[in-house]
């Protein structure tokens, strides 16, 4: 079977991806992991509506881009991603990531204490340049020699404890391949396989390694119970919308400046005491405002995925790079919900480089 021709990581590869997980939580209720029991109808109802209008926003995004030419000044890319600065660029982030590591005198990923303040200023700093640095230079550069950079820096950021940033990396280096190399089938599944594992074991040795936290659970049965776990934190959110005011925004936004940590304000709001947690997509949007900003959200994103996935089918370039690391963080999303300063600014950076670089005409009418 020749995966390619369905082109898998198109926009659409996240309602299906939503649709596994909730099918993931249905297991863990089934089996009552951890005594989960399930959540109320309207919860899923909800979860379906944020899905047709993500479908919604794909479509207004095909409508707006028809009878449009998209051109490129590769003039401007080529100067500003030449194979030297993209290379720097890595290199930094790979070292900002040691340093950081240095800084917190241990590995992260063994020690819950550790994990605890891993995520500094310069760990900010250090996934904000490596990411896309790493994922342009593969996409624009054929050179086995910088599968070695991206293992480097896949490894230091597997030793800060961060399932989220692990998954981003490997996920959008996948779709980065799959759109730049003509990569077998055979290939591309044995890589999502080794992904899936992968995250299986950092995910578990994390839980593991949290010393105020006793874990029975195997790793297959943790990942159900992830998902049932989230899907009942939702749950919760739906009750209480519009109960955070704006203070899940505004905490994501002002990141950088606060030490507040927005899935702790989940955690607060939906349990009832200081604890790290995630409502999914669709629960920060809930709390701070209600369903019709959790309405608009998912309109929004899907226009500026099916945008940038538009972008990337006709100029390729830099934007195959941009396209799989919005997809991946997108697509983990899924769970985490977008509290992340750092995947919106990687937005920002991939919008203001649309502004510099690509010209759009409309034609035929």
């Amino acid at each position: 079977m020749n995966l390619k021709k369905y082109d898998i990581f198109s926009p659409i590869i996240f309602v299906l991806l939503v649709i596994l997980y909730l099918i993931f939580s249905q297991i863990a209720f089934y089996y009552h992991l951890k005594e989960l029991v399930g959540v109320n109808f309207n919860t899923i109802c909800i979860i379906f509506l944020g899905l047709i209008f993500y479908v919604l926003g794909i479509y207004i995004s095909k409508h707006l881009l028809k009878n449009s030419e998209l051109t490129l000044d590769t003039i401007k890319i080529d100067k500003i991603f030449s194979e030297k600065i993209v290379l720097s660029f890595v290199i930094l982030g790979i070292l900002l990531q040691i340093i950081n590591l240095f800084y917190l005198g241990g590995i992260p990923l063994l020690s819950g204490y550790l994990k605890a303040h891993a995520a500094t200023r310069i760990w900010l700093l250090s996934y904000l340049i490596f990411l896309p640095s790493i994922n342009i230079l593969i996409a624009r550069y054929d050179n086995k020699k910088y599968w070695l950079l991206f293992l480097l820096g896949l490894l230091l950021f597997v030793c800060t404890g961060y399932r989220t940033t692990v998954m981003a990396i490997v996920i959008s280096i996948l779709i980065t391949v799959y759109y730049t190399r003509e990569l077998p089938s055979k290939y591309l599944i044995l890589a999502t396989l080794g992904i899936f594992v992968l995250l299986l074991i950092v995910g578990y040795v994390a839980v593991k390694s949290i010393e105020w936290q006793t874990w029975t659970l195997s790793p297959l049965e943790l990942l159900f119970y992830r998902a049932g776990y989230t899907l009942q934190v939702l749950d919760r959110a739906v009750v209480l919308q519009g109960s955070t005011h704006g203070q899940l925004l505004y905490n994501t936004l002002m990141g950088f400046f606060h030490s507040t940590d927005p899935r702790v304000i989940v955690g607060s709001t939906t349990l009832g005491y200081a604890h790290s947690t995630t409502s999914m997509i669709f629960g920060p949007a809930l709390l701070d405002f209600g369903l019709y900003a959790m309405v608009i959200q998912m309109i929004i994103l899907g226009i500026v995925m099916n945008f940038m996935y538009t972008l990337q089918k006709s100029l390729g370039n830099i934007f195959i790079a941009l396209y799989a690391m919005l997809l991946a963080h997108v697509l983990i999303w899924i769970e985490t919900g977008p509290t992340d300063l750092v995947v919106l600014l990687f937005f920002v950076i991939s919008i203001i480089l649309v502004i510099y670089a690509v010209k759009i005409k409309k034609v035929g009418v």
